[in-house]
Parts: structure tokens; C-alpha cells; sequence
């Protein structure tokens, strides 16, 4: 007779700590974003539009986390703003290089 393996349930301060750990993966992310950026520029690479971007989706990402949490329209629409400043260095980076 076979044995059911039992996975245990996730409690609230699993979710807490899960939520908690990305928080901090996304802050080590944005720094060495940040980081890739200011080198790019020092040496004359246009990929620093690129990792700029990432920066700006990020911040967009945190902002709309933010209105659903507070239902503040502020937070949406500079979400919304720094959404569309990312994609539009994305997309000025896919067309210059």
C-alpha cells in the first residue's frame, strides 16, 4: 500500500516571509540595475537605455502594487507615467542599438 506524501499547507507567515524575500530580490535587482546603468554610460555603451528601462518597469510594477493595495489614484498614474518611460527607452534602445 502506497503512502500519500502530504505537502504541508502554507500558513500566513509563509506568505509573509515568501513576500518578504522577493521584496528584498527586487531591491539587490534594482541596485545592480542601477549599478549596470551608471557603468554603460561611463564607458559609451547604449545598452544603459536598456537597463534604464528595467528601473523605470520596476517602479512602475511597485507604484500599481501600491494602488491596488491603498486604491490611491496617485499611485496608478505615476505607475502608468514611469510605465510608458520604460517602454519607451526600451523601445528606443530595440530600434538605436
Amino acid at each position: 500500500m502506497k503512502t500519500k506524501i502530504q505537502r504541508p499547507v502554507k500558513n500566513e507567515c509563509d506568505k509573509q516571509i515568501e513576500t518578504r524575500s522577493r521584496s528584498h530580490a527586487l531591491d539587490f535587482v534594482a541596485a545592480a540595475a542601477q549599478i549596470l546603468t551608471i557603468m554603460c554610460i561611463v564607458k559609451g555603451n547604449p545598452a544603459w537605455k536598456g537597463s534604464l528601462s528595467l528601473l523605470f518597469f520596476g517602479g512602475a510594477a511597485a507604484l500599481v502594487y501600491k494602488y491596488d493595495e491603498h486604491k490611491e489614484k496617485t499611485y496608478f498614474i505615476i505607475g502608468i507615467v514611469l510605465g510608458i518611460i520604460g517602454t519607451a527607452l526600451l523601445i528606443w534602445f530595440g530600434i538605436t542599438g
